[in-house]
Order: C-alpha cells, then structure tokens, then sequence
C-alpha cells in the first residue's frame, strides 16, 4: 500500500468515526547514522519507520498528534483515542476551515539517487570524513553522520492529495587539539563530498589553531558570529516571527507590524521552502497550501508573519504555507549574503572576538528578547584585523533587537548549517554585530 492510500484510508476512517475535518500526513523514512569516536566510526545505525500525523475537528474543536505505526490499525487507534477526549476541549479561540486544495509546483533536486545508495553503505563518506580530519595535527574528533531519504503524502477532507520524494545528509564533526577544538556542520539535500570533506577540515583547523587559549575580560566587544552561531540565533528569531508566537505572548515582535524597521539594513532573512538545496524544503504545507519562498525580516524591515490557515484568519491575513500540523512551522531559512570578504570583516572589526559555535542559549525574556548563550569551541581574538589569539570560553550575553540592529557587516560566502543547535537548516554566512555584551562562564 503507497502512502498516499493509507493517508486516504485514515482520512476516511477519522470522517466516519465521526471528525468534521481531517488533514492526515503520512512520512515515510529510511536512514543510516555512523557515529565517530576516537577519530573512527564507532557505531552504525540503520532504520526505517513510517510515520502518521493526524489533525482533525470536531465541532471547532482541534486535536492532533503524530505518532510511528506499523499498520492502518494503529492509526486507528489513534483516532478513537482522539475522538473519545474531543468533547473535554473548548471550542478554539484559533479554529479556521481547512483550505481548498493548492497546485504546488513539483520542486526539483529534492532527491539525490548518490545518497540513496549511501543509506545501504556510507562507508566511503565515512573514510573521507577520517581523511579530511587527520590532514590536521589534532589530537582527536568525534562527530556524527545521518543520511536520510523521506517520501511523505498528504490527504485532507477537503480533497488535497499529495505526495513529495526528498534525500538528505547532516552532519558535525568536532575535533580537539591540546586546549582547542573546533566543529563545524552541514545539511544538504545534495552528495558533495568536498563540501563534506570541509566539514572536517574547518573542525580540525579551528582546534588547532585554538590549542593555545589565554584568558579574556568579559565586556562588550565587536563579535564575528560564525555561520554555526548565526544560525542558531537566527532560528530563535525566526521563531518568534511565527504568528502563534506573536499570539502566545513569545516574541520580540509583539509590539511590530510588517513595515517596522527591526534590524540592520544589512540583514535580510527568509523563510525559504523552494531554496532546494536545503533539508526542509518542501513544495505544500500540511494543509495543502503551495509553499514559497518569502522574507521574514528584509532589509532591516519587518515584512511578514508566517501563519497557517487559522492564524492568517485570527490576525486578518492570509496563509503563508506554513502550516505544520497543528501551528505554524519554519520550513528552511536563508540570510542573504552581504558584499564582505572574510579579510574584509575582519577589518571592519578591528577589534574583537570571532566566535565560532554555541550552545545552550537561553531567553530571560521572550518579549524583550534577553538571552544569553554559552560559547564552545575555538573564541579567536582579533586586534587590529588581525587574529592575534585563541579565548576561553565566555557567555553572550545581549538581546535580539540590539543584536539585530548592531549588524554592521554579512559575509558574502553562505554557508548551510544543520545540526542539533541549529533545528530549522538554515543557510547564513559570517555576520559582524559591534558591541556585543559578554559575562565570564564558570561552570
């Protein structure tokens, strides 16, 4: 049975048992792990799992869930389970009608057959990942490889059938170096084993060109975010650009409307489905709409929400193709590269720190944006343009508006980062922010 039957046939089966409205997705996933450790594969995993998500309605009320199942039975009971608690909810403050069907596009370069075939034996991406990393005098890496090849479908009660073929590859690698060490990621939907062969490389040269650290005064300095850091803290704030954010009181912009400057006129992000390249892009959202690419913050300016069918009616707007399976969701970002060779952001810092990768970022305060986050890994000290030193670790320690409108200069290489800090794949190059605030970390 395809997967767009037994989405079908759970859809039927939530209609009779007596739903309003159903949207089912059924994803289908094979995939391959190879762990490093002590510099080698140390374990490999392989799975395969199928994957049912359900939304439906019942008198405006809403429920939905996603769950692995091994047959239509088990979707089923996850039907009948819904349907026996329908009743305890209230009516939603946030209930809209599933959309019409849309015509997507059929994305193409959503599969790579060379990744397909690594599923069964990832061997040879393995040893140049080893080869890469040993051309470095490092002590050590250890890091993580998953490729991925997904099918999904969609079938909703108001007659949208589809169905979409994607391949995938994530990975980091984290390599040490005396006090040192670097790591760098990737995610791509396509096999290019230079592109992975710099993963490794970048970790490696990083630690050891850290394997010396010396101690910095916590304060305020121009900061260089690499693409690992940009990316995380850039999921963060595209986060909070999805509407039912705004409405839960979790967002920066809360207080803004499209047309409010927010940022640097340096900075521009998007939410970018059709931006191939990436994990994360996808030609409908799980209600059906059609999804495009579109700027979330352009040019400094604030330019739209992301919202699903119900959020788009609660704030007077229209669906952006967002819809996850019950709130909105980021499918891919992408922040425009700037005119800035590295050499050239590194003069217009001066001086400063470049930080290379973090971790543990943490909000004080959703709606005046107050986080800090730990740095890891290689901290460069730059004086006079010039990188001059290697840090301890620090703790960033800012908000995102003042962080937003202290970009001075973006990178003009991108860089397409995609790993367990970095949720949403996001591509980003090196972003310059003046006068960042730092406090000691001490753990």
């Amino acid at each position: 049975m395809d997967l767009l039957e037994v989405g079908t046939k759970v859809k039927e089966k939530a209609l009779a048992i007596g739903f309003d409205e159903v949207a089912v997705g059924v994803t289908a996933t094979e995939s391959v792990m190879v762990k490093f450790a002590n510099s080698e594969p140390s374990v490999v995993q392989n799975w395969s799992t199928i994957e049912v998500g359900v939304y439906v309605t019942k008198g405006q009320r809403i429920l939905g869930t996603s769950a692995p199942v091994s047959s239509l039975e088990d979707a089923y009971r996850i039907l009948e389970k819904l349907y026996a608690m329908h009743h305890r909810l209230p009516p939603s403050m946030l209930y809209a009608p599933l959309p019409e069907p849309g015509k997507p596009a059929v994305l193409q370069g959503l599969v790579d057959k060379r990744l397909v075939e690594s599923i069964r034996d990832p061997s040879g991406i393995s040893e140049a990942i080893v080869e890469a990393a040993n051309r470095y005098r490092i002590d050590y890496f250890a890091g993580m490889l998953q490729i991925s090849h997904d099918r999904k479908a969609l079938a909703t009660s108001k007659g949208a059938e589809m169905q979409e073929e994607s391949t995938y590859l994530k990975m980091y690698i984290r390599a040490f170096a005396g006090e040192g060490s670097g790591q760098w990621s990737l995610g791509t939907r396509r096999l290019d084993m230079r592109r992975v062969e710099e993963v490794a490389e970048t970790a490696a040269d990083f630690a050891f060109r850290s394997r010396v650290q010396e101690e910095v005064q916590p304060g305020r300095y121009n900061i260089l975010l690499s693409p690992m850091v940009a990316g995380n803290l850039f999921n963060y704030i595209a986060d909070m650009a999805l509407a039912h954010s705004v409405l839960m009181g979790s967002s920066i912009f809360m207080n803004n409307q499209p047309g409010d400057r927010v940022a640097s006129e340096a900075l521009t992000i998007e939410d970018a489905p059709h931006l191939v390249e990436l994990p994360g892009s996808t030609s409908f959202d799980d209600e059906g709409v059609p999804t495009y690419n579109k700027p979330i913050i352009e040019k400094g300016v604030l330019k739209t929400l992301l919202h699903n069918t119900k959020t788009a009616s609660k704030f007077g707007a229209k669906t952006t193709g967002n819809a996850g399976l019950v709130f909105p969701r980021l499918w891919a970002l992408n922040v425009r590269p700037g005119d800035y060779k590295f050499e050239e952001l590194l003069s217009e810092m001066k001086n400063g720190l470049i930080v290379t990768n973090n971790w543990y970022t943490r909000l004080q305060n959703y709606v005046e944006g107050t986080f800090s986050t730990i740095t890891r890994d290689a901290i460069f000290i730059v004086k006079d343009s010039d990188i001059v030193g290697a840090a301890r670790k620090l703790r960033i320690a800012d908000s995102f508006p003042r962080m937003l409108q202290n970009i001075v200069a973006v990178g003009d290489t991108p860089y397409d980062m995609y790993w367990w800090e970095v949720e949403t794949p996001t591509r980003t190059p090196y972003i310059l922010v003046r006068d960042s605030g730092t406090s000691k970390h001490t753990a």
